[in-house]
């Protein structure tokens, strides 16, 4: 990476302002469910600590949309803090307001402290050059932690980075070896493992990757365009008719380029969204007009774990089926069990695929698990993430 990270200049008792992702899910009761975005921030904060400086953290939490909600206060992230960290984390009642600004001044070497949710304030996500200057008022160096919103240029991920010494943390620096690595420098076989909903959302990612790898492997209701491109009724699937002649090109792409594409070859249906409706597994070519495609089927998961014990490097993103319902979550917890055990650099692209290897329990058999779904396809896209672009150069 050849970006400075706090290892690169001099904190030592310096009032640094660190933008993390604490944006994590809780339920109805505003408790936590899942911690993994706040854990993974420690390392930093704790680096921070020991070189006796004055951290002030800031995250985002939920869209509350430049308005003070307090079902999105980040109360909750400082509790949690708080007994990760063996210390107590004082949480502003304001952004940048007069809560904020007294208690940053009175902040002492090692301690920390919180600021209230970045987006309670209406220029954030505008990236308001008076806001950028609020936030970098508060301390000496800005530290940029927060993968998940490098891809965003917001006051508190880019905007403050041009009024204050700005350097990334471990979590960007880990999120950009990895990742820069098996895109720049991977071991092959190079495998690519591709799932989601809409080949849309993805054009761009298998166009970059088709430059790369050796094998790209389809999943997810994706494969339903691919199929109907082809000529196959693919019944209720979720299709995206609008790119049919893209799902042909990017098919006779890999073929120029030497590149193995495979789609599934069965695929599990259901008779309706409902996790427990009536399913069956057919070939690709056999989708009944009134059912809906919901997972990869187990002859594919056989060709696919075939495939993937060869490899030297792979990359997923995305779930091959609907993970949510447990019936057709199968496809995905096959090949994330099959994954774990090939001898490989695997890594997993964030969002809901990272969500069904911790479902799994089979994170720790992972290379890494990146923490920014949306930041880590534009990475793999080959897009310059603008919260990352902010920091000064080694």
């Amino acid at each position: 990476m050849n970006k400075k990270t706090i290892k690169d200049i001099d904190i030592k008792g310096k009032k640094v302002l660190v933008r993390c992702d604490f944006n994590v899910p809780y339920d109805e009761n505003r408790v936590i469910t899942d911690n993994r975005r706040i854990v993974a921030a420690l390392p930093t904060i704790q680096y921070l600590l020991d070189n006796n400086c004055k951290v002030i953290l800031c995250s985002h939490l939920g869209r509350p949309k430049g308005e003070v909600k307090p079902e999105f206060s980040l109360d909750i992230v400082a509790k949690e803090l708080s007994k990760l960290l063996g210390k107590e984390v004082v949480l502003a009642k304001d952004v940048v307001g007069p809560d904020a600004k007294r208690l940053a001044e009175n902040l002492q070497e090692g301690e920390v402290m919180l600021l209230e949710n970045v987006r309670y304030e209406a220029g954030e996500e505008k990236n308001d050059e008076a806001l950028s200057k609020e936030f970098a008022s508060l301390a000496e160096i800005y530290v940029n932690d927060a993968f998940g919103t490098a891809h965003r240029a917001h006051s508190s991920t880019t905007g403050v980075a041009a009024f204050l010494p700005a350097v990334s943390g471990f979590l960007i620096e880990k999120e950009l070896n990895f990742l820069g690595t098996a895109l720049e420098n991977p071991e092959r076989p190079f495998m690519a493992i591709l799932g989601g909903k809409k080949v849309s959302d993805k054009i761009g990612v298998i166009k970059a990757l088709l430059e790369k790898v050796d094998v790209l492997m389809i999943g997810g209701a994706m494969a339903y365009t691919f199929f109907k491109s082809m000529g196959y009724e693919v019944g209720n699937s979720i299709c995206e008719l609008d790119k049919l002649d893209l799902a042909k090109e990017l098919m006779e792409e890999a073929k120029a380029k030497g590149v193995k594409f495979m789609l599934p070859v069965d695929t599990k249906i259901g008779k309706e969204f409902d996790p427990n409706t009536e399913s069956k597994t057919v070939k690709y070519t056999e989708i009944p007009t009134d059912w809906e495609g919901y997972d990869i089927g187990q002859e594919t998961i056989d060709l696919y774990c075939k495939e993937l014990q060869n490899a030297k490097t792979v990359v997923w993103n995305g779930p091959l089926g609907l993970f949510e319902f447990d019936q057709f979550a199968i496809g995905t917890n096959r090949i994330a069990e099959a994954l774990a055990d090939v001898d490989a650099i695997k890594i997993i692209g964030g969002g809901d695929s990272a969500a069904a290897v911790e479902k799994a329990g089979l994170a720790e058999k992972f290379t890494h698990i990146s923490t920014g779904g949306g930041a880590s396809l534009e990475f793999l896209e080959g897009k310059k993430l603008p919260g990352i672009e902010a920091l000064q150069d080694k």
